[in-house]
């Protein structure tokens, strides 16, 4: 661990990570400065980190030599390990006194499935601490120069996965959402985006609603495809995931706050 975390642990107070305890943190959603001091901490105490295949490799990094990392997938369409065999993971390893660090994309307890893992925890009376983290759903469409709030737009916000625990679009009450707020994040939506579209615009919204569909926010190769509501489904079609996608007049927004220019690592 480098010294200059470690005066920062010194300066800042930052807890002490005890043998069998189990720390579930937010690694952001790609740029690895976007890590939080006390994520960063974590990982360089950590005895084992099981991570997910959203969080940015290059965090592991800080992690102290003899650290035990494991490979937890959790993308659509890749291996993963299933989410039982995650909390068997955590709980036997805390079980042998190890620091064990669950580190995943974005927030774990937004649309992250952390919720699940730490009542396995409590469940198991394994002691725990929650690490959050910025959540793509705020901070990737920051990087995309869209504020999910502004108050000229909107002063209500609704987040929406696109993706259920069988694969498939949950059953949502679209006219609810629809006139819920002006503003909808919609996580893990590609796969569906074509059916999203037709119900929200079943549900009211208009055709010509602004969108964008921002992919490997913060990173590199970020992509930002602005469209309507009415084109979602086919413009989604040409999109990668991973990627968030926003529904409402913040979009609008990026044409002048488009701030994001990755440094170049050629």
């Amino acid at each position: 661990m480098s010294a200059e975390l470690s005066e920062l642990e010194r300066l800042l107070d930052l807890p002490a990570f005890e043998p069998g305890w189990v720390w579930l943190a937010g690694a952001g959603p790609g740029d690895p400065g976007l890590l939080t001091l006390l994520g960063a901490h974590a990982i360089a105490r950590a005895d084992v980190i099981l991570y997910d295949a959203l969080v940015n490799v290059g965090l592991l990094k800080l992690a102290r030599p003899g650290t035990e990392l494991i490979y937890a997938g959790k993308r659509r369409g890749g291996a993963s390990v299933s989410q039982t065999e995650i909390s068997h993971e955590l709980r036997t390893f805390a079980g042998e006194g190890r620091r064990v660090l669950r580190l995943k994309g974005g927030d774990p307890f937004v649309f992250g499935r952390g919720g699940e893992e730490a009542l396995a925890l409590a469940e198991a009376g394994v002691p725990f601490r929650i690490i959050p983290g910025v959540t793509a759903g705020i901070g990737g469409l920051a990087y995309a120069g869209i504020p999910v709030t502004h108050r000229d737009t909107n002063h209500a916000l609704t987040f929406v996965t696109g993706h259920g625990t069988d694969g498939k679009l949950p059953a949502f009450d679209w006219q609810a959402i629809s006139k819920g707020s002006p503003t909808i994040v919609i996580y893990m939506a590609l796969a569906h985006a074509e059916e999203i579209a037709s119900a929200l615009l079943a549900a009211g919204r208009p055709g010509n609603d602004p969108v964008a569909i921002v992919s490997d926010a913060t990173l590199a190769d970020q992509s930002v495809v602005v469209t309507t509501l009415s084109e979602l489904g086919e413009r989604a079609k040409q999109c990668a995931a991973p990627a968030v996608i926003i529904v409402g007049e913040n979009v609008l927004l990026r044409e002048k706050l488009d701030w994001f220019r990755p440094v170049s690592t050629a």
